[in-house]
């Protein structure tokens, strides 16, 4: 077809306008005139994540190496023990006016365990052989063990056995504070009796208070995770992508009492800690700072109109603490404890109960805007440096040898229940003028049937507790005794 000049001026002139039409679109979508080129190459491009190694690890295929690293080393903890039942029976009601006597019932339960040498040494959870009459654990090749109760923590729900055994498979112990958020995690034990089961998760938080250990002085700062963890993982292993233990599974966050979303690991370092006190002593050697605290948020730095809104204040220092000594005042801010991060009362509690009496640390404080370290050297419950049985720390705690009453003493005096102070050592006791022959009735108006509820009793104490001791003198005059602890 021909085209004239002017036929042909006009279809540039409508190509032109079309292009800039087009242009002003392209502009209002957000191109910027530059040309983006997507190579289709069969050559892999090289990646790497911020602050991880570029390595397989940071980001596992799969769990394999860590599976089969760990597997052999959980054992199955099951527990044979007696739990009081009450069974209704109508005829105490209606002809004896009393309700039914408790019958004790034997019963079952199970839980993890993880084998940490490989002559036997194992530890689980204190609630997973709580009260147990006996104690088998079942190794991953299905071989059975009668384990002994070595010691118990109920403060950081751990407990240590021991079975008689030669070349167990073991686990290789981590440093849990180097454990990160986000971190892949496995968590292997016994869920359901299902034995050998492994789960992954990462990890989603790390120092929760959850406030589910129901002692004195518990130290709470769990490893939360995402990994699916049921009845029976109580005490098994949570495990990093080497297959490393970095802390003992031992609760989830429920109301159903099956898994929803979140469980709970004691920290490895806090574990070991622990086992090698039950190991040395058959108890742990608790570490006081000698202090009263508040976890620091915004409204109460805003309050005492401090610089800072993260750490624990130190609300009250104990004179003749280790605080104290280490020149630690009230109002100064806590944030950093032997290169530990604190942020909240948990991470406190587990820097603190990670060490023995007698152990220094450096502790970093924030006071009046700067920040100035401290050297502490931690003490035990009675204000020493000593490792205390015990025996000798409840003994050394009050100052005073006791015995029970006999029949015809409690029958001289119309007694039930009470002690007697056969001679006073020192301490407590001495210093509130507390007399040999006083019969104890009564602490802080709880009924003393016996030595063991006395020390039962006193273990409850922390360091300035008000303490009233309620009895009869020798010459059978009611008096009473009020200290502090």
């Amino acid at each position: 077809m021909k085209m004239n000049a002017k036929s042909i001026g006009l279809f540039i002139l409508l190509f032109a306008v079309g292009g800039i039409i087009s242009l002003a679109g392209a502009h209002a979508l957000g191109w910027t005139g530059k040309t983006v080129v997507i190579e289709n190459t069969q050559s892999p491009v090289p990646t790497a994540l911020a602050n991880f190694p570029s390595s397989s690890a940071a980001v596992p295929s799969d769990f394999v190496v860590a599976a089969e690293a760990s597997v052999e080393a959980v054992v199955h903890v099951k527990i044979t023990a007696e739990r009081a039942q009450n069974y209704y029976n109508p005829f105490n009601d209606l002809f004896f006016g009393r309700p039914s006597t408790p019958q004790k019932q034997e019963i079952q339960g199970s839980g993890s365990g993880v084998i940490l040498s490989s002559d036997g040494f194992i530890v689980t959870n204190n609630h997973v052989i709580n009260g147990a009459k006996e104690i088998t654990v079942v190794t991953a090749n299905n071989n059975e063990y009668e384990a002994v109760l070595i010691g118990t923590d109920p403060t950081t729900d751990i407990a240590l056995l021991k079975i008689d055994a030669e070349d167990l498979k073991t686990i290789v112990v981590a440093n849990s504070d180097a454990v990160r958020l986000g971190q892949w995690v496995l968590a292997v034990g016994n869920p359901f009796n299902l034995t050998s089961t492994v789960t992954a998760g990462i990890i989603s938080a790390k120092g929760r208070d959850i406030n589910i250990i129901d002692e004195q002085s518990a130290i709470e700062s769990f490893i939360q995770t995402d990994a699916a963890v049921n009845p029976g993982n109580s005490g098994g292993a949570l495990v990093n992508t080497g297959g490393e233990l970095v802390g003992i599974n031992t609760a989830i966050s429920s109301r159903s009492g099956s898994f929803e979303g979140y469980s709970f690991a004691v920290p490895a370092n806090l574990v070991m800690k622990v086992v090698g006190d039950l190991k040395e002593f058959g108890r742990v050697q608790r570490a006081f700072m000698g202090i009263n605290y508040n976890e620091l948020n915004a409204s109460l730095s805003e309050e005492l109109k401090l610089t800072i809104n993260s750490g624990v204040y130190v609300a009250n220092v104990l004179e003749g603490g280790a605080a104290d000594e280490a020149g630690i005042k009230k109002g100064d801010v806590i944030i950093n404890v032997d290169g530990k991060q604190v942020r909240t009362g948990a991470d406190l509690t587990e820097a603190i109960g990670s060490h023995r009496p007698g152990e220094q640390l450096n502790v970093l404080v924030n006071r009046n805007g700067i920040n100035q370290q401290y050297s502490m050297v931690l003490k035990n419950r009675l204000g020493t440096t000593e490792m205390l049985t015990k025996e000798e720390e409840i003994i050394r705690s009050y100052g005073a040898k006791l015995s029970e009453l006999t029949i015809n003493e409690k029958r001289k005096l119309g007694l039930r229940y009470g002690v007697k102070v056969d001679e006073v050592l020192g301490g407590r006791f001495q210093k509130a003028g507390i007399p040999k022959g006083f019969i104890i009735v009564k602490l802080n108006n709880v009924y003393v049937d016996d030595i063991a509820k006395f020390e039962r009793l006193i273990q409850q104490f922390n360091p300035g507790d008000g303490a009233l001791i309620q009895g009869f003198e020798t010459n059978g005059k009611a008096n009473y005794y009020a200290f502090e602890w």
